[in-house]
């Protein structure tokens, strides 16, 4: 599945492979402000001051909210959409319960007014879910509805940065589909759902595996990326009637699996993992036209075999890269140069977990979460903002075969 989806293969039995290689609680919660009290006429005498730092610094930080996808349908796995709070200095993670109703929701994303939770009903006929969250961040999330995606074992969405539009991607069918967003955060009926019909699958592929969409930095395009047929699709969406209109197609090598692509904040370049071969590709974009230029390959940093990458995120600002691995249980550190231009590999970090299948920051980004699919768990990376270094901060969490992790 996508930036959790599971892999690829000869599917007749796809769904197989796919599970086996594969086998937000209101707007991020608000921090507790605090505010030191104003003198009326002066500075205060040093020990009120230092009175009143003591008493902001020990006054007990709010925990955030934090969502897990799973799989509902295999034995082990979860009831539903986990949900949890983190602190976001240690890192903690602390389980408080789970929101049921919800079939297989591998992937988890939200909405740009922090008001609605969406996923993936990652089954045969595919659907998709929106979740209300409660304002205060405090009452329980409500399930608002569901639609069809129209096509087979959605395992990836995203929300356009309008917010009016949802995307989805259905691996088993590789077809990508378009939701309108009510003004409640409910779903619309379809709009639009296209098949990967063209080029030819590549080695060992039975068709098309559209493993995940995404809208470019210029906000004009949307990205779905193909496993099965080795391509990356540039689309234009119709902002009136919610339709896609191709403008471009992107074949990386064959038989790299193109899994999942994120973008450089400069909106220049973007970086393309590819499951199948075992490689990253820095790719040069053109906003203008939304055409996409692969590079050459170039290594994980996890020695020879196939160890299938997984998710790959950039910061902030621009400067790391990280991506997860799932076969060799790392996360791969990159540093980015030449204005986004050039991946450097750094080091890999062990992840403490079995099969990395999706990766996450913390609004804040000074945490990295790593979802295990199959040791069902959660690790916890502090970040350091000077080098990109990753330091695990503890025993995982454990959630029954995590495969999206989502802080808010």
């Amino acid at each position: 599945m996508s930036s959790g989806a599971g892999s690829a293969g000869n599917s007749g039995s796809g769904w197989g492979r796919r599970r086996f290689i594969g086998t937000l609680g209101a707007v991020a919660a608000t921090a507790a402000t605090t505010s030191a009290t104003a003198c009326a006429a002066g500075a205060a005498p040093d020990r009120e001051r230092r009175a009143a730092s003591a008493s902001l610094r020990h006054r007990p930080r709010r925990a955030r909210p934090l969502f897990l996808g799973t799989y509902t349908s295999q034995e082990g796995g979860g009831k539903g959409i986990g949900l949890a709070t983190y602190d976001d200095t240690t890192g903690r993670i602390t389980g408080t319960g789970t929101l049921t109703g919800v079939p297989d929701p591998s992937y988890l994303a939200l909405h740009p007014s922090g008001r609605t939770l969406y996923a993936v009903d990652e089954q045969e006929k595919g659907r998709v879910t929106a979740v209300a969250l409660a304002a205060d961040g405090e009452g329980p999330p409500r399930i608002l509805n569901s639609r069809a995606t129209g096509g087979a074992g959605p395992c990836h969405l995203s929300v356009h940065p309008d917010g009016r539009w949802l995307l989805s991607a259905n691996y088993l069918s590789g077809s990508v589909s378009v939701h309108p967003v009510e003004r409640s955060g409910a779903l619309g009926e379809r709009t639009d759902h296209v098949t990967h019909s063209t080029p030819e699958p590549g080695p060992g592929q039975d068709g098309p595996h559209a493993h995940q969409i995404i809208t470019a930095p210029d906000g004009r395009h949307i990205l779905a990326v193909d496993l099965g047929n080795d391509t990356v699709y540039t689309y234009r969406l119709d902002p009136k009637y919610g339709r896609l209109h191709q403008v471009s197609a992107a074949r990386v090598h064959p038989g790299a699996g193109p899994r999942h692509l994120t973008f450089h904040p400069g909106g220049r370049f973007a970086y393309l993992a590819d499951e199948l071969d075992n490689t990253v590709v820095v790719c040069a974009y053109d906003p203008a036209t939304g055409r996409l230029a692969p590079g050459r390959p170039q290594p994980t940093g996890t020695g020879d075999g196939t160890s299938y990458p997984a998710q790959i995120l950039v910061t902030r600002e621009g400067r790391f890269a990280f991506l997860a691995n799932r076969g060799h249980n790392s996360v791969t550190r990159y540093a980015i140069e030449d204005g986004g231009a050039r991946l450097r590999l750094l080091d890999t970090v062990a992840v403490g977990g079995d099969f990395p299948r999706q990766l996450a920051f913390s609004p804040s980004e000074r945490l990295l979460f790593a979802a295990n699919q199959k040791s069902g768990s959660v690790s916890v990376f502090q970040v350091d903002g000077r080098s990109g270094a990753l330091h695990r901060t503890g025993e995982p969490f454990a959630a029954p075969i995590a495969v999206c992790v989502l802080p808010l």
